[in-house]
């Protein structure tokens, strides 16, 4: 990926992401590192709101268990079982940008940020709602497939749309942290995780939103795409697919459509993986040139598909 293209896209979305958003959570008590996380299936109680272990998902899970192995034990890496994403576990998670350039098929990926300042912002009635059901209604209505990219503690504020999300066949669930907080130094003025609390963070969120069932990943995305060679080792643990992308929108605190639609059209191309968001307060502008995106991608003859299908050319 063209990251000095990338990055001045992002600059002062984040940047305002910390000022508005406030600081980023701090890592509650989760399991300890050798304790198997799920996919598909839930380890512990679900959540408020979330569905009971024993009830149905709308759409067939696949159950995954992907051990994290002591760091006192060495061992081969182990492949978790078949879930797009799933890498072997123990080594480095790769980075992909997009998928093979021939065919037809885009990916449409919608990240659902939150932090604690979000949290705060709701609570104080600054703002009525970071999450953008317009863009949901959209995509139902289109019959659109789309990847989303949440945060554990946007899946806490909101199961109901989790739940949405989750029981719709076209949509795919992938984590984007738990409370967004940067995984490197230098990341638009974003708070630091330490590196030691990198992978349970990560697993964490793989927990808060494994109960919803539905088309379950093992893809994840930093937080501002940013990343280095100490935090993808960090993730090593779990088995993850790192994806970027290649086309940014720029939605966050976008103050009109029409220059978001340009950015991803002037930039996709077969195989890409378009980044946008459904927090609404934060990218109020999104719903409204979603569908001027789809009809320039129908004009391309490009058809937007599952980040699993675009990045495996199935």
């Amino acid at each position: 990926m063209n990251r000095g293209r990338l990055r001045p896209l992002w600059c002062g979305v984040l940047a305002a992401v910390a000022v508005v958003g406030g600081a980023a959570c701090t890592a509650s008590r989760v399991p300890p590192p050798d304790r198997p996380v799920f996919v598909g299936s839930s380890a512990s109680s679900p959540p408020a709101g979330a569905p009971s272990a024993g009830a149905p998902s709308a759409v067939p899970s696949t159950s995954v268990t992907a051990e994290v192995p002591s760091a006192s034990v060495s061992s081969p890496p182990v492949v978790v079982a078949t879930v797009p994403g799933a890498t072997p576990i123990g080594t480095r998670a790769r980075v992909v940008d997009h998928g093979p350039r021939s065919g037809a098929k885009v990916a449409l990926t919608f990240d659902a940020d939150m932090t604690d300042g979000m949290l705060a912002s709701l609570r104080a009635g600054r703002v009525k709602s970071y999450a953008n059901l317009r863009i949901l209604d959209l995509l139902e209505r289109e019959q659109v497939p789309a990847s989303f990219f949440l945060t554990g503690k946007w899946v806490q504020r909101y199961p109901d749309v989790t739940r949405r999300i989750a029981g719709n066949p076209r949509f795919e669930l992938a984590n984007h942290t738990y409370g967004h907080a940067a995984f490197t130094a230098d990341c638009y003025d974003l708070p630091r995780l330490p590196v030691d609390e990198l992978a349970r963070d990560v697993a964490k969120t793989f927990e808060v939103i494994a109960p919803y069932g539905g088309r379950q990943t093992r893809y994840f995305r930093f937080p501002g795409l940013c990343h280095d060679a100490a935090a993808l080792d960090a993730l090593a643990p779990l088995g993850v697919t790192v994806v970027d992308g290649d086309v940014v929108s720029g939605d966050p605190f976008a103050t009109a459509w029409k220059p978001l639609v340009r950015a991803v059209l002037d930039h996709v191309r077969p195989g890409s993986v378009v980044i946008m968001h459904v927090t609404e307060a934060n990218a109020a502008m999104t719903d409204e040139a979603l569908p001027h995106i789809l009809a320039g991608l129908r004009e391309r003859g490009l058809v937007p598909a599952p980040l699993s299908e675009v990045l495996t050319g199935g």
